[in-house]
């Protein structure tokens, strides 16, 4: 169950510890997929419209959330590597009870933002109300997730990938089934898609919750490690915020770029919907494996193992690069194939707008390669600001196309927005990680 990450092959166990978070990507995917292909197709086009229009909103609110909890765990792992048992135990209680009192907070203010949000980002009118309702139902979930992030976090920071997998699958069921029977059976619309979710994240949340507290080998965390203790408390916001910050800058850049998207009407929207469905996809395996690679950088940094650190970026670099051009395969070849997936008997100006986007995207997808390597091994170094700086590069990328491009070259512009924004994200990181390396790492190697 727990992978040792602090000896033998590098790339075998990051792979290893890494495929698991594959499949729970995948399966958390899932959530989203579901309520997008019985939305487009058991409601309507402009319903598609409107649960994918929310997706830059849903990233700002609850991706800074999420972004939190990947902070908290951090010296969770570097004092599994370091054999801190103790000191593991009141990190990992710690992050729970803070992941708890955030997400309860954030239900408050995003239903207050939430609305205003869809007005300024200029929502087709047609499709606002649906957004609205499907929204506001939506991030009564936020502290279920939370909670889960946080536990899934705790788990894959002492090396266990696995057991969070099987949590999801039976989450992504409940969210499956209750998709069907609210949209297909009750037809509750929208609604009943987001109150789905909604239950699906509790089942994860308490199954999750279970197995780290009461069930994980490793672990063993006790009811004084739940109170909050300020200086913990204070070291893991101080490596929680700039985790959130880049997930908050970057989803301020994508609402930008959704209301420049929103410009081009509601057909627009549904197929950068669809298509940002298949591109999600192809970005799961690089997603993961940085995920992996950040857990196995904090358990050697905390374990002193600074040159098996170098050596597993270059090696990872080298496996996502391959990755990213299978990846750009699928999205050229396949995309415009999956897109019809997501809407019956799709017009000729949805699939043209859809690959127009995923040619544009799989020709620069080398980019995310970058961008998934260098930020999450500074994540798990412990340099979290180093999220905040490239959030910061996409922004600028998204801002450039939005208020500079769009209105030269229209769609086109939408479409490059990404690599822009990619592009503009790797140059600071990869300065950041060669003057990191060179003043901290070999040094001490």
């Amino acid at each position: 169950m727990k992978n040792n990450m602090l000896k033998g092959s590098i790339v075998k166990t990051i792979v290893i510890f890494a495929l698991p978070i594959m499949a729970s990507a995948l399966l958390q995917y899932s959530y989203n997929l579901i309520d997008n292909i019985i939305v487009g197709r058991y409601i309507s086009e402009d319903a598609l419209a409107a649960v994918g229009c929310i997706g830059p909103i849903n990233g700002f609110i609850i991706g800074t959330a999420l972004g939190l909890t990947g902070g908290f765990t951090i010296p969770v792992s570097q004092k599994f590597g370091a054999g801190d048992k103790r000191a593991m135990n009141l990190y990992a209680g710690s992050s729970i009870t803070l992941s708890l009192m955030i997400g309860v907070a954030i239900v408050i203010i995003a239903h207050i933002v939430s609305n205003p949000i869809l007005r300024l980002i200029r929502t087709p009118e047609n499709i606002i109300e649906l957004s609205s309702a499907y929204i506001n139902i939506l991030y009564f979930g936020v502290p279920f997730q939370m909670l889960f992030n946080n536990f899934t976090s705790i788990c894959r920071a002492v090396g266990d990938s696995k057991k969070p997998m099987m949590f999801i699958i039976v989450s992504v069921l409940t969210n499956l089934l209750l998709d069907i029977f609210f949209v297909g059976v009750l037809s509750f619309g929208v609604e009943g898609a987001a109150l789905a979710t909604v239950i699906s994240y509790g089942v994860a949340a308490l199954l999750s919750g279970v197995y780290v507290l009461k069930k994980q080998p490793v672990l063993s965390i006790k009811k004084g490690d739940l109170r909050l203790n300020f200086r913990v408390s204070w070291e893991q916001l101080k490596l929680g915020i700039p985790v959130s910050l880049q997930f908050t800058i970057t989803s301020v850049g994508s609402m930008i770029l959704q209301s420049a998207i929103n410009g081009f009407g509601s057909t627009a929207v549904a197929a950068i919907t669809a298509a940002g469905k298949v591109e999600q996809i192809t970005n799961i395996p690089m997603s993961a494996l940085g995920v992996g690679n950040s857990t196995f950088v904090a358990q050697n940094f905390g374990a002193g193992n600074y040159k098996r650190i170098i050596a597993s970026v270059k090696k990872i670099l080298v496996l996502d690069l391959i990755i990213c051009v299978i990846c750009s395969a699928v999205l050229i070849l396949a995309g415009p194939y999956i897109v019809r997936l997501f809407i019956e008997n799709p017009s000729a100006e949805i699939i043209g707008y859809s690959k127009q986007y995923l040619y544009t995207i799989g020709g620069c997808y080398s980019l995310v390669s970058l961008l998934y390597v260098f930020r999450n091994t500074l994540q798990g170094l412990g340099f979290t600001y180093a999220n905040t700086i490239a959030g910061a590069g996409e922004l600028v990328g998204r801002l450039l196309v939005s208020y500079c491009f769009a209105g030269v070259f229209g769609f086109a512009a939408v479409c490059f927005a990404g690599p822009v924004a990619w592009l503009l994200a790797d140059i600071p990181l990869i300065i950041l990680y060669s003057r990191v390396k060179k003043h901290k790492l070999l040094l001490q190697a």
